[in-house]
């Protein structure tokens, strides 16, 4: 089977080496020259442009940064919507659910149907073939894609019929990553600010009742040794929050956790370096801590 891939990304390139490990001729276009070249190297074949992929490949993914940018990839000029092979359009990108109905809607004018199909699982998950893919739309396209996508996803699922649904899960999802990373990380500062070893409140927790993916992961993994190498932008956490409270505002749902959550990855961004992983968050409840979280030697 031909399919298209844009976006090469950390999580793109991984996808895309799945893929083409699984037998599927895989079609490719970035505008970074070096990851079209890891993955040419790979036996994927390289396009200039997302309409030439679309040409090629009756299923196309993105996997893009933001919604700007999926609107260009996928609408603009010389944009998946121009090509003549393309039925099946895959957005694995975090854009939320009213910018994945709008897409859709006008790829529907040109008879290609629309999949929003986020992904959870990281940059970890990707790597390993084990990622999260929450798919929404016509279930027939569902069918069509679901063993493509099992390349690089354990859990490939169907989770509402309706194009925007799977956004709304990632933006749930996402939301409970950094809001529990921000929460975990100023409870932890405070045991340390009462004479606690951070490696011992760090293990109990992840005994007991408080653990979740933020203690035992992100905080154990990225944050105690002092790599805050998460794999997930800041600017992303910060766009992915922002995009909940957007579509919470829709549907009149208040979100206090979340707008007090978005606020520590705005200072973060503010004062932290450009490209910063969103582990650096805590470094501003570290500063007003006036402690650190880290392994002592």
């Amino acid at each position: 089977m031909e399919v298209g891939f844009i976006g090469l990304g950390m999580m793109g390139g991984h996808m895309v080496r799945h893929l083409l490990a699984r037998g599927f001729a895989v079609h490719v276009f970035d505008i970074n020259t070096a990851a079209v070249t890891r993955a040419v190297g790979l036996g994927a074949t390289a396009h200039g442009t997302a309409a030439a992929v679309a040409d090629a490949a009756e299923i196309v993914s993105v996997c893009l940064p933001t919604p700007d940018i999926v609107h260009q990839v996928v609408l603009g000029t010389d944009g998946v919507i121009e090509g003549r092979k393309v039925r099946i359009y895959a957005d694995h990108s975090t854009t939320g659910p009213s910018v994945a109905r709008e897409v859709a809607a006008a790829l529907a004018e040109r008879q290609i149907t629309a999949l929003d199909a986020p992904l959870a699982g990281g940059v970890a998950g990707a790597e390993a073939g084990t990622l999260s893919v929450m798919l929404s739309g016509q279930s027939w396209a569902f069918d069509k894609v679901k063993d493509v996508f099992k390349s690089f996803g354990r859990n490939v699922i169907l989770v509402g019929t309706e194009v925007g649904q799977g956004q709304s899960l990632k933006l749930v999802n996402n939301m409970i990553v950094g809001a529990t990373f921000a929460a975990t990380c100023e409870a932890v500062l405070f045991g340390v600010r009462c004479g606690l070893a951070p490696r011992t409140i760090v293990d109990m927790i992840n005994a007991s009742t408080g653990r979740s993916f933020s203690s035992e992961h992100i905080l154990n993994k990225n944050v105690m040794t002092g790599t805050f190498d998460f794999g997930f932008r800041l600017e992303l956490m910060r766009k992915d929050l922002r995009l909940c409270l957007a579509e919470a505002e829709a549907v009149r749902m208040p979100m206090p956790t979340c707008s007090t959550a978005k606020q520590l990855y705005d200072l973060a961004d503010f004062h932290g370096p450009a490209g910063a992983d969103m582990t650096e968050m805590v470094r501003v409840l570290e500063h007003w801590a006036s402690a650190q979280i880290r392994e002592q030697g």
